[in-house]
């Protein structure tokens, strides 16, 4: 008996249309398309940068080696150093790993499990982050670290052609010009049961092929970009409230647990990196205005940081101990300018070089 799909025709019939032309067309329309989005890019302010993607990270984090310097911690870590500046100081062009708004203690933690790496670590120290025990601080950082051990061949290639079309287009911001990114302006308000997350700041750096972020000319005048982004940030350094499942008193106290963890932690892995001749030197940053009275009250010098200086063992440079680097200011309260980032790091290096020889 014969089957009962022999008898039928599974031949696809390709119409007989102009495929030449409406490929033209189609690549005429696209091209039209892309030159439109790139001039709405530039007239709004706009400009060929560097994506700081996971993808970055993991291309410097395979730079770093058993005796390298590397720069860990928040995104005053990548405003605020020169690179260049600290080459020139102290020999050896540093590595940046730091991340903006995100933990550093897991990027520290997975240096120092390198039984090999000797290096000095220059770390940031944002009481605030550092000790954040969950969320998006620690995610980000350990997303960095899963695309560094996972990151595949088609990735680096993805990744490298990403530059070269980055250093040239003005609309691959995908921080800010992404289908993703411009549903989340719409203007959603807190309602029962889901709560808005703060606004993260708007466009106001370019990235270099270092991971070296420099602050827009246009965010380091007065004017509106500099205000969009220092008012924003009062939001943003704000707690969020303790979730409405858990009673108040459970949440805080596991939060307390877990921060007392990573002081331990903290403390452990600093002491475990000296034991075989290397360094942590971790570093407070200028901030200024509003987001300084923030930071100073919610995370006090003798707080956080003395303990942390005090349990570790680790060299601390707080820029409020000398004159020579207390004097800038942060256009947006929590940043330096282009032009003062590399003052500052050049009034920073002889610090990092007395930390790093003692006890040699």
């Amino acid at each position: 008996m014969p089957s009962s799909t022999s008898n039928f025709d599974f031949r696809r019939v390709i119409p007989d249309l102009p495929w030449r032309r409406l490929a033209l067309t189609a690549a005429l329309l696209t091209a039209v398309a892309a030159v439109a989005w790139e001039v709405r890019a530039r007239r709004l302010g706009y400009a060929p940068t560097h994506n700081d993607t996971s993808d970055f990270w993991a291309q410097e984090r395979r730079k770093v080696q058993p005796d390298s310097i590397v720069v860990i911690g928040d995104s005053r870590a990548i405003f605020d150093v020169d690179l260049d500046a600290l080459e020139q100081s102290l020999g050896k062009r540093p590595v940046q790993l730091a991340l903006p708004g995100t933990c550093a203690y897991p990027i520290l933690a997975d240096l120092v499990a390198d039984e090999k790496f000797h290096g000095t670590v220059i770390a940031s120290l944002l009481p605030a982050l550092w000790l954040a025990p969950e969320g998006s601080p620690i995610d980000e950082s350990l997303a960095a670290l899963k695309r560094f051990r996972t990151q595949t061949a088609a990735q680096r290639a993805s990744h490298e052609l990403a530059l070269l079309l980055e250093q040239n287009l003005a609309c691959l911001k995908q921080e800010d010009l992404t289908l993703k990114q411009l549903l989340k302006r719409i203007e959603i308000k807190n309602r029962p049961g889901a709560l808005v997350a703060p606004k993260l700041p708007p466009y106001f750096q370019t990235t270099d092929r270092d991971r070296r972020m420099r602050m827009a000319e246009a965010c380091a005048k007065p004017g509106p970009l500099q205000d969009r982004v220092k008012f924003g940030w009062l939001e943003l350094f704000q707690p969020p409230p303790p979730p409405s499942w858990i009673p108040k008193e459970e949440f805080m106290k596991a939060v307390g647990l877990a921060v007392e963890q990573r002081f331990k932690d903290t403390a452990a892995t600093v002491k475990k990196l000296q034991a075989r001749g290397g360094k942590v030197i971790f570093v407070r940053f200028p901030h200024t205005g509003e987001v300084k009275k923030i930071e100073d009250q919610a995370t006090p010098r003798a707080g956080p940081w003395d303990r942390i200086i005090r349990e570790s063992g680790a060299p601390g440079i707080y820029y409020s101990d000398y004159p020579e680097l207390s004097g800038f200011d942060c256009p947006e309260w929590s940043h330096l300018s282009a032009a003062d980032s590399v003052e500052f790091t050049k009034r920073l290096a002889p610090h990092l070089q007395r930390a790093m020889a003692a006890g040699r």
